[in-house]
């Protein structure tokens, strides 16, 4: 009786130590916490136009240019992010609020032009396409819309925050 006693004794101490590595940063899942939202201020464009290329374009090249061109709107309110580990990186995933239903081709966008961090702080905007004839309106279900974007290891060196940017908010996550 007594060496049973002693042995639920010990494992139970053992189990309530789990928790302290639970809410610990040892822990893969805790490396990005929860987000949370900020305002957006909204700055004027430079007078520049943006389809005009600023550098010199080889012959394949400006066709790829021209491919890549995406004409998505940023979303009205970006509800929801999540950063969650993989293998080699990193899957930033987020979640937002359309302001009329049949949002397509919805990505996250880098703000960089090479998908490198700023300051510690790795930006993306959630961008989608309406089409003409979109119904305004409707349940929020209707309006979410998911995107997600991998990145790897290498980018993640130095990244501190990850900011997701919509047209009304921004939410960001903290390392």
């Amino acid at each position: 009786m007594r060496l049973t006693l002693s042995a639920l004794l010990i494992s139970s101490l053992a189990l309530g130590g789990c928790a302290t590595v639970r809410d610990s940063r040892v822990n893969p899942f805790n490396w990005f916490g929860t987000s949370r939202s900020e305002t957006v201020v909204i700055t004027p464009t430079a007078s520049t136009n943006p389809l005009i290329p600023s550098g010199r374009v080889g012959l394949f090249q400006r066709k790829r240019a021209e491919r890549e061109v995406y004409l998505g709107q940023p979303i009205d309110t970006v509800s929801d992010l999540v950063v969650e580990r993989v293998p080699g990186g990193a899957i930033i995933r987020a979640s937002g609020i359309s302001p009329a239903q049949g949002l397509y081709e919805v990505q996250l966008t880098p703000e960089t032009e090479d998908d490198e961090p700023v300051d510690g702080v790795l930006s993306y905007r959630l961008e989608g396409r309406l089409p003409q004839n979109a119904a305004v309106g409707g349940s929020t279900a209707t309006r979410t819309v998911t995107a997600a974007h991998a990145v790897t290891e290498q980018q993640l060196r130095g990244v501190t925050t990850i900011r997701v940017v919509g047209a009304s908010n921004a939410r960001t996550t903290r390392r």
